[in-house]
C-alpha cells in the first residue's frame, strides 16, 4: 500500500503563487508516475500534471505555462509550483501515484491507483 499525504495549499490573491507538495510513504518504491489532480465544486475531477520517473512531463492545458510539477526521489517529494494563479483555480488539490510500465501510461487522463485526501487552494480575485 501507498499511502500519499499533499500540504501547501492556502489563500491566495490572483496573480500570486504557492507550492505544493505530497510526500509518499508505505510501498511506493515502484509508484513511478504521479500526478496533481483537482476538483471545483460541482465540477469533475480534472488532471492539472503527471511526472514518470525519468522525467516525462505532462500538463492539463489550462496550467501550462503557470505550472510545473516535479519530483525529487531523494527527499521523498512531489511538488507543484503554481504561479500566476487565477480565481478559477480555486480547488481541492490532490496527488495521485500508480505504477506504470513506461512514461506513455502516466498522463492526466491515466487511471491512479492511489490518492491523497487533498489540500484546499483558494485564489481570489
Amino acid at each position: 500500500q501507498v499511502q500519499l499525504v499533499e500540504s501547501g495549499g492556502g489563500s491566495v490573491q490572483a496573480g500570486g503563487s504557492l507550492r505544493l507538495a505530497c510526500a509518499p510513504s508505505g510501498d511506493y518504491s515502484t509508484t513511478v508516475c504521479m500526478g496533481w489532480f483537482r476538483q471545483a465544486p460541482g465540477k469533475e475531477r480534472e488532471g492539472v500534471a503527471t511526472i514518470y520517473d525519468d522525467g516525462t512531463t505532462s500538463y492539463a492545458d489550462f496550467v501550462k505555462g503557470r505550472f510545473t510539477i516535479s519530483r525529487d526521489r531523494a527527499k521523498n517529494t512531489l511538488s507543484l509550483d503554481m504561479s500566476n494563479l487565477k480565481p478559477e483555480d480555486t480547488a481541492m488539490y490532490y496527488c495521485a501515484a500508480d505504477h506504470k510500465p513506461r512514461s506513455g501510461y502516466c498522463y492526466i487522463g491515466a487511471n491512479f491507483g492511489y490518492w491523497g485526501p487533498g489540500t484546499q487552494v483558494n485564489v481570489s480575485a
